[in-house]
């Protein structure tokens, strides 16, 4: 049994409040329930992310965002609380979910379905790449010994943390890409088994961008994980990929809301007349994360031992009329740019946020 009253809201609660209480419950989901008990509406990973995409006021209420929705979406998929697991099994198969509500014969949410757990919690199907052959020329003179991703936050190299997470989500195939000092990455890391992945090492003998080094990679039947080395974050990765597979995506790009805010009184006109004055406006952006998914075939479209960036890719995708979609980031997230960054790491990390 699972203890899901964690995982309850109502429908005055905002949409803020709901982001938190799935962050907490850590399964990627949250259940919406009237004063009885009895469910109203889920609210998944996946909504969330949706919403902010449609740049939804966070704290606007869950009454409103679920009106929103268009049939058959406001309408729960459930099932009876004894239902067999081998039905649960199916009907999350077949409806391409993670969760189903089990009620009682009131309507009473008593229990949640898992998939994971229904197929025994088997890891994701899933490789990585760890981008790590940048010159780290930003980050001088730190970086004139080591490479970037061997920089320590706190007594560890990020790139060991960003293969401990990798680990810790399932994911034991890991390919590293090196070009600036690779051996100070191979001698530490080895073949990977002390931390609980088996490494394979891509040199680029030439520097090949963001994503050329995709292109001397072996081909293989899973989806791929792209990671830069120079980035600190707990994005579920399993949210990830389920998300990647609802879109039928061809290729997934994590992306972060980034505020800028004009300095100045911003003066909107039509011809010469003034119709509207913001003061020192905020403009909110969706920046590049530095985190994608691909699928297999994506790396057909990468030339062996040519130069080219992800945005490159990114583009050669859309003129194809291939389907590339955005994963907003609502996790801890920092690039390791510039110096400042590299103190706020060490800082985040005495704050327990890594």
């Amino acid at each position: 049994m699972h203890n899901i009253r964690p995982l309850f809201l109502h429908l005055e609660d905002t949409i803020r409040t709901a982001i938190a209480t799935i962050q907490r419950g850590a399964i990627g989901i949250a259940l919406v329930v009237d004063v009885n008990d009895r469910l109203v509406a889920t609210m998944t990973d996946g909504d969330v992310r949706r919403a902010i995409l449609g740049e939804v006021d966070l704290n606007q209420s869950l009454h409103r965002l679920l009106a929103s929705r268009p049939e058959p979406y406001r309408t729960p998929i459930v099932a009876p609380v004894n239902t067999p697991e081998e039905e649960l099994l199916g009907l999350l198969q077949e409806k391409r979910l993670r969760h189903i509500p089990l009620l009682d014969t009131d309507g009473r949410v008593v229990e949640l379905a898992l998939l994971s757990e229904l197929i025994m919690d088997r890891p994701p199907k899933l490789a990585a790449v760890v981008m790590a052959g940048g010159l780290g020329q930003r980050l001088r003179p730190l970086t004139e010994d080591v490479p970037k991703p061997m920089l320590l936050v706190g007594d560890r190299p990020l790139l060991e943390l960003i293969i401990e997470q990798l680990s810790g989500s399932g994911i034991h195939k890991v390919n590293i890409t090196t070009h600036y000092k690779p051996e100070k990455i191979t001698e530490h890391f080895g073949d990977g088994r002390t931390f609980g992945v088996e490494l394979n090492y891509v040199n680029e003998e030439q520097p090949l961008g963001t994503a050329g080094a995709l292109g001397l990679m072996k081909e293989s039947e899973e989806p791929l994980l792209v990671i830069n080395g120079d980035i600190l974050t707990r994005i579920d990765f399993r949210a990830l990929l389920a998300y990647h597979h609802d879109h039928q995506a061809d290729l997934t790009v994590a992306v972060r809301k980034y505020d800028l805010k004009v300095p100045y009184g911003v003066i909107e006109c039509d011809g010469p007349m003034i119709r509207r004055l913001r003061e020192k406006p905020v403009v909110s952006f969706f920046v590049n994360a530095g985190v994608y998914l691909l699928q297999p075939g994506v790396r057909r479209l990468i030339n062996n031992g040519e130069r080219l960036d992800m945005t490159d890719l990114i583009q050669r995708l859309l003129d194809a009329g291939r389907p590339v979609v955005s994963f907003p980031v609502l996790e801890y997230w920092l690039d390791i740019g510039q110096l400042a960054d590299y103190e706020q790491a060490q800082e985040d990390l005495r704050k327990g946020k890594l």
